[in-house]
């Protein structure tokens, strides 16, 4: 039984070789081959939604495969794009829905939105790395958490950047020692809270970001001795394991879901 950190180093320090074999892996190469000889036939947002096989490819590819059901909700993140301050997908505090109008930018682009790389074999790269994440929580859930948090790292910016996605936050909180009950604390001082303790600049620092992983993987497992390598909470990309954010249930509550 490996532990997370070695769970975690196994796959991180031969990434490559990891992403090469997850995408050579007869599913995951027919799903993409698929994706890619179908998205260049996608000119509009029904286009996209009235492709079940490709959409839910593009959604989980971005971590919003247990989203796929709601497709009046993702018609309205498309539709509004992210150019406006008040589009809708700038509105939620889980950026996976910006990261994805960005790529599938209808708004900005129309029908060459899908003519750009990143909404082909970057969609696919994405995908397959969304598939080693997987692959890994089925052995460790503290490993995925490890790999996910390392493939986000770049681009938290600050407190708020982590209270706005589930599974950087209880990355955080594992590696900080914080109570779960901050989350009953107003949403600045739950920032404040973290920000004290963290300094986001370090996670820019390869040797600094192990250093954070290594301290959350040795806690991980202190804290969840029975669960490392069982069945994965599914905490990453899967919203409504973890219960929907107050923003995204509101959202919900005013759409008419799974409309095309």
């Amino acid at each position: 039984m490996l532990t997370t950190l070695a769970s975690y180093r196994l796959i991180s320090s031969n990434l490559d070789r990891s992403l090469k074999n997850t995408a050579a892996e007869p599913q995951v190469a027919r799903e993409s081959e698929y994706y890619l000889s179908h998205i260049e036939n996608v000119k509009s947002i029904d286009d996209f939604l009235s492709d079940y096989k490709v959409f839910n490819y593009a959604m989980k590819a971005f971590g919003l495969g247990d989203m796929t059901y709601a497709k009046a909700f993702m018609r309205k993140v498309l539709t509004e794009g992210v150019d406006s301050n008040n589009a809708f997908a700038n509105t939620l505090s889980d950026t996976r829905y910006r990261d994805f109008a960005e790529a599938f930018n209808f708004k900005r682009y129309g029908e060459t939105t899908t003519i750009f790389d990143r909404t082909r074999q970057g969609t696919v790269d994405r995908y397959v790395r969304q598939q080693v994440e997987e692959n890994a929580g089925n052995q460790s859930e503290g490993a995925r958490l490890a790999l996910y948090f390392e493939r986000k790292a770049p681009d938290i910016k600050d407190a708020y950047s982590v209270l706005g996605d589930k599974a950087l936050l209880q990355v955080v909180e594992t590696s900080l020692n914080l109570p779960k009950s901050i989350s009953l604390l107003d949403i600045d001082k739950q920032a404040k809270l973290i920000g004290d303790r963290l300094n986001f600049d370090d996670l820019k620092d390869p040797e600094k970001l192990q250093k954070f992983l290594t301290n959350f993987a040795a806690k991980w497992d202190v804290e969840n001795p029975t669960t490392t390598n069982q069945t994965p909470t599914l905490l990453i990309g899967q919203t409504t394991s973890i219960g929907l954010s107050s923003d995204l249930m509101t959202s919900l509550q005013n759409l008419k879901l799974g409309g095309a």
